[in-house]
């Protein structure tokens, strides 16, 4: 691990911070991408891994070599009903635009838009902004009375924080909260939920009937790690963000398509 490299997007978060400092106790080299491009000497890097937001992963990923985890776009959608507590449909937003009901709509793994509650479809961006066949997931409004995001690496929970509680951003490490247990044990019921080694999963407690359920899943190369533990964050995106000849067939199907690389 100590050959890698971590590279960052030009605008550096918390997050980012904290991953660097992971990555510099392990002996890593750390680099900042100041643009949007990746210099010559960098291209195809030997053990480069990559946090970054998935915009800015699409345009240097390809060029540092590397492979991107990510769960399947519809893969929240086709969850058990015992797992999610609502009903969620994988559609485009072309389709979502017909909604004449509300319904909480965003795309699965990127921010082409804003995720949120549409009173209906004629509220989501037109042709001219979002393209007729981005995929969306449009699923029923509930309300999450606690939220936690969760590091997996192969089934496991390696680390994981309290993040929101009552609508409000509430930020607690795991170990320090006192549903953990309940936290976990229904993180176990995800391990034969079809996910990629390397991912980062949202669950919580569902406020109108005290029943767990998945939020979302995201990348661990772009997603923010609260109170997780950063080392242990580490560790889940240097296996989700990796050379792409490291990856086996197991996770092959989870890469995220990215761009043609272009050479100057």
């Amino acid at each position: 691990m100590n050959a890698r490299t971590l590279f960052l997007s030009p605008r550096v978060t918390a997050t980012g911070h904290a991953l660097a400092d992971a990555a510099r106790r392990r002996g890593m080299g750390v680099e900042v991408l100041r643009e949007w491009r990746v210099a010559e000497e960098w291209r195809a890097a030997e053990g480069a891994t990559l946090y970054a937001g998935p915009l800015f992963a699409d345009v240097v990923a390809g060029e540092l070599g590397l492979g991107l985890l990510e769960a399947a776009p519809d893969w929240l959608a086709r969850l058990p009903y015992e797992l999610t507590c609502r009903e969620i449909e994988f559609s485009t937003v072309a389709e979502a635009r017909q909604l004449r009901r509300p319904a909480f709509v965003k795309p699965p793994n990127d921010k082409s838009f804003p995720a949120r509650v549409y009173p209906d479809g004629s509220g989501l961006p037109g042709p001219d902004a979002v393209d007729d066949s981005t995929p969306v997931l449009v699923s029923d409004i509930v309300t999450f009375a606690v939220e936690y995001r969760l590091f997996l690496l192969d089934g496991e929970v390696r680390t994981g924080s309290r993040y929101l509680a009552h609508g409000e951003l509430d930020v607690v490490p795991l170990d320090e909260d006192p549903q953990r247990a309940e936290v976990l044990a229904f993180a176990e019921r995800l391990a034969s939920q079809h996910l990629p080694s390397a991912v980062v999963v949202d669950v919580g407690l569902l406020a109108e009937c005290s029943q767990w359920a998945v939020v979302e899943a995201n990348a661990a190369w772009a997603s923010g790690h609260y109170a997780c533990d950063p080392d242990a964050a580490l560790d889940v995106v240097l296996h989700a963000a990796r050379p792409d000849g490291e990856f086996g067939s197991a996770d092959r199907d989870f890469l995220r398509p990215l761009p043609e690389v272009v050479r100057d």
